[in-house]
């Protein structure tokens, strides 16, 4: 066997289709377009949800609702979550940069620390909220909350 000799297996490939390559080619005048019509001319794109004229589903369905555009979402993290970080990384104090470098929150996400699970460390907590059980729980631990601006 040699390189020159190779060729794909037989039906394996197929031949490309030539359009608009004139009469004499069976494809040529108006090259497997069909005749008139927007399909037909060159440039033709449909527009996303058109549906042939009739009137698009985006447009049938009514507006309703209302988006604010001033609401916080807290990013909310459980003590549970801050006792197994404080037992794993021995810390003695956690703040949204600690959080974020531990790849529990984002960068800009806010804070709120949330009352689930049980504390046993005392961890100095600053946070931008806190709810009433969390405060409670922290502060039965022997830890402080500080509220960041």
């Amino acid at each position: 066997m040699k390189l020159e000799s190779l060729k794909p297996a037989e039906g394996s490939t197929k031949k490309r289709k030539r359009i608009g390559r004139g009469q004499g080619s069976g494809r040529g005048g108006t090259s497997t377009r069909g005749h008139k019509g927007a399909k037909s001319r060159s440039g033709y794109s449909r527009k996303v949800g058109f549906e042939g004229g009739q009137m698009p589903l985006q447009r049938r369905v009514p507006k309703f609702g209302f988006k604010n555009n001033n609401k916080v979402v807290f990013k909310p993290i459980n003590l549970d979550v801050l006792q197994s970080l404080s037992e794993s990384k021995k810390l003695k104090e956690v703040t949204p940069e600690l959080l974020n470098e531990n790849g529990l929150i984002g960068k800009n996400d806010v804070v709120k620390i949330l009352g689930r699970g049980e504390l046993k460390s005392k961890l100095s907590v600053t946070a931008h909220k806190f709810s009433k059980t969390a405060v409670e729980a922290i502060e039965k631990a022997g830890g402080s909350v500080t509220i960041k601006e």
